[in-house]
């Protein structure tokens, strides 16, 4: 298997096991030591634990929460994850109750591998979009 296709299995492997398994060892075994997430989402820490906190959080509100990979493109130490996830709302979510709601959220992100590990991770996900799904933010008049 070429670097590059490596790469792009680590990040499968990585999402899949983190956001659609729940798995919150996948940070251990997919992360490097001195991970850096530029956009950590949801308020998150930037590191190793910010990522497992999210994995965890989205898992209590999104019990079924479940990552579709729409698209993988690699080049050299560099993965692009294009997604969409979705998941039932069934407990707590940042204040809101649960609403029995499929929410879904759509997002880019990019990773930068080194030895088989993810060091970097920048992202751009629809929060806004998955804020309205929630009912936390007005749908557009």
């Amino acid at each position: 298997m070429s670097a590059t296709e490596s790469n792009k299995a680590v990040v499968r492997d990585l999402i899949d096991g983190l956001f659609t398994k729940g798995d919150l060892g996948a940070v251990d075994t997919y992360l490097a030591e001195d991970f850096i997430n530029h956009d950590p989402p949801f308020g998150v820490t930037p590191d190793r634990d910010g990522m497992r906190a999210a994995g965890a959080h989205l898992r209590a509100g999104f019990p079924d929460w479940h990552s579709e990979l729409h698209q993988l493109v690699a080049e050299g130490d560099i993965v692009v994850e294009r997604f969409t996830a979705s998941g039932t709302h069934r407990g707590d979510v940042m204040g809101v109750p649960p609403t029995g709601t499929t929410v879904s959220l759509a997002g880019i992100n990019i990773f930068r591998l080194r030895d088989g590990r993810v060091v970097e991770r920048w992202g751009r996900l629809d929060e806004l979009g998955f804020f309205r799904q929630l009912g936390v933010v007005p749908d557009r008049p």
